[in-house]
Parts: C-alpha cells; structure tokens; sequence
C-alpha cells in the first residue's frame, strides 16, 4: 500500500521517524514523505531530517509563512494535487498542527483513508489553535491512534467509535529512546561554554506566552530570575525571537550572565540537553512527555495540558504563565527530591510496531 505521510513541523519529523522506520522494515507498504514546509529554515528542518535519520521528502510543498488560515488553506491545496497525481490509499499524520489538519481535510474530501496519530489529546482550551485542529481530525479520521488513556476516554465521550480507537503508546518515545544513547554521547556542556554540569532548560513558543508584550515580558522575567539561581539555557524559537524584538524587551535577557540564549538546538543536541538538565521549563506539548521518559523535572509554563499522564506518572509540574507562579513551582521543584517513575502504560519504544501491526490487520 502506498502511504502519504505528512509532516511540517519539528514534532511531527520526531513522530514520523519511527513510523517511516518501520514502514520501511516490512513488506508491502511504499511510504512517500511529505513536507509541508511549515518550519522551512535549516534550524527548524533541515538538521532534523539528518540527526532522525529521515530520507530527503519525497514531495517538498514550501508552503511558509501567512496566517494560520492561509498557510491551512495553502497546504490543503496542494496535498490534494499530491493526492491526484500519487492516489495513495492511506494518509497518516501525526500532531496537531496546521499541516496535519490541512492534510486530515484534504484526505476526506478526496476519499483516502486518515490515520491520525496522537489521537484524542484535549487541553480543553479553545483559545489554543491545535485543541481545534485535534478535534476536527479526530472525528474525521479512519484510524485513531492513541497515546494515553485521557486519550481513549475524550474520545469515547465525544461520540467515537471504539472501533476507531486504538490504544499504542507514544512514537514520540520511541524516537527519544532509539535515539538516547548517540545524545548522551555529545558533550553538551562545551557547547554553552558551563563549568558546572547543574543547569536549567527552557523552551519559549506558544501565541498565547509570545504574542502579547505583557505575557511575553513575565515569563522572560521569571527565566532570568531563575538564571540568577541556576544558569538556564534558552533555545530561541523564531516566533519568539521576533516577539521579543518587535515588544523591544531584549534587554531583559541580553543582560543576564546566567542566561544562555542560543539558536534553535538540533534533534540529538536537544535531547542531549534536556536528557542533562537539573530541570526544564517549557510550554511544549512534546517536552512534557519527552522528560517524563526521562525522569527529568519538568514545569509547564501553561495554564493546562492536553497531556495529563505527564503530571499523573511523569515529574511534569503545570506551573501557569505569571511570573510568580512559575518562580513558586521553580524553587517547589528543586526542593523536592528526586524520584524513580514508572513510564506510562505502553511508551516502552514500540508504539509504531503497534500502528503497523494494526494498519496490516485491517488492510488485509
């Protein structure tokens, strides 16, 4: 069976890799890599198809840029011409960005079957683009692969068949653990210039902490008080980057000694970083589940989350955006002890094994 597999993001290459990795390792199936585009710069892209071990796409869109309705829009158009010209007879996307619900929309109204991988998520925030993007994709996907119970549960709630619903575990994990030991290998220490081995991580992406002077300059002040504590180390994401210049508050981070500011990190220097932290503060989705696998500290800078089973089985701490609130879960999370977790049910590195099993039993 021939399979489009969309991606667009840094998530959605993480995820993919593992089901490209067994796709490739059995027989019968042709998958055809699709990059949107939606992250288009090497920082973003590139270095992640090289450190993950992806192919060159087979279809490259270069679809960036515009609102999130016209990039949709955009993305949507095109995938149904690739659509036309390859006739696949299963689409999978993962996620729940605007690429992965362009390609959802474009699959149904061309009739392909829709695989959805990291079903049934809910934040339960309709502020958030991606809570609108998982919900639309879930009720008009074929196949509904699931990462958690929460999962299985939003999903029964709203009226979806069990018979779509299939409980697999985390691609995401298995990725980080097939990858683990080649990231421990690279001495990420030297790469910030630290003389210590005990450091923070932060990540900083969200509209809703970058899009407004107000939120965005609370949760940068929390940071560099935070690196007068322990030096913390901040990738840059883009959007972030030209928040930042365009509220013209660089100054509360460029004065910092114990802020490390950096471009965007590559898959396996990421990991690396984050597999080394004392903690990590993030609002990314994928971060909570990837340091619960870890066993490193963890404070969402969110108001909620659509992944529970971080806070319920992980060191995930959802700390809120104000800046006090993030300070308190700071100096709550290093005062408290470590502990030894046990993973989540089934993010044991074969949740691909598991879609593919279920995609061959049911296209028999």
């Amino acid at each position: 069976m021939r399979i489009l597999c969309i991606v667009g993001t840094r998530p959605n290459f993480v995820k993919m890799a593992a089901l490209f990795r067994e796709m490739n390792r059995r027989e019968g199936w042709e998958p055809l890599l699709v990059h949107t585009g939606q992250h288009y710069d090497d920082n973003m892209s590139k270095v992640f198809f090289t450190d993950l071990g992806l192919p060159r796409p087979d279809v490259d869109l270069d679809v960036s840029g515009g609102s999130y309705v016209s990039q949709t829009c955009r993305i949507m158009q095109r995938i149904e011409e690739i659509i036309a010209d390859y006739k696949p007879g299963l689409v999978i996307v993962v996620g729940d960005v605007n690429s992965t619900l362009a390609g959802s929309i474009a699959a149904m109204q061309t009739m392909v079957p829709l695989a959805h991988v990291e079903a049934g998520l809910r934040s339960f925030d309709r502020t958030m683009p991606e809570e609108t993007n998982r919900v639309v994709i879930d009720h008009i996907a074929d196949y509904l692969f699931v990462t958690e119970q929460s999962g299985i549960d939003n999903l029964r709630k709203e009226g979806i068949s069990s018979d779509r619903i299939h409980f697999v575990g985390n691609v995401m994990v298995d990725t980080l653990l097939a990858n683990l030991a080649r990231a421990k290998s690279i001495d990420i220490l030297s790469h910030f210039g630290l003389k210590s081995p005990v450091y923070g991580l932060a990540t900083l992406h969200r509209p809703a902490n970058s899009d407004t002077r107000e939120a965005l300059a609370g949760i940068l002040g929390a940071l560099a008080e935070i690196s007068r504590d322990m030096p913390l180390v901040l990738p840059l994401h883009p959007r972030t980057k030209r928040c930042i210049g365009n509220f013209g508050i660089g100054d509360m981070i460029d004065n910092e000694p114990g802020l490390y500011v950096t471009e965007p990190f590559g898959y396996l220097e990421f990991l690396s970083a984050m597999a080394n932290a004392s903690v990590v503060l993030t609002d990314s989705g994928g971060i909570q589940e990837e340091t619960t696998v870890l066993g490193v500290p963890c404070i969402t800078m969110r108001n909620n989350t659509e992944r529970p089973v971080t806070i319920e089985y992980g060191t995930n701490t959802l700390a809120g955006t104000r800046r006090e609130d993030i300070l308190r879960a700071y100096h709550n999370v290093i005062a408290t002890p470590a502990r030894i977790l046990p993973h989540p049910p089934l993010w044991d590195g074969k949740a691909a094994e598991r879609i593919m099993d279920v995609l061959e039993r049911l296209n028999e």
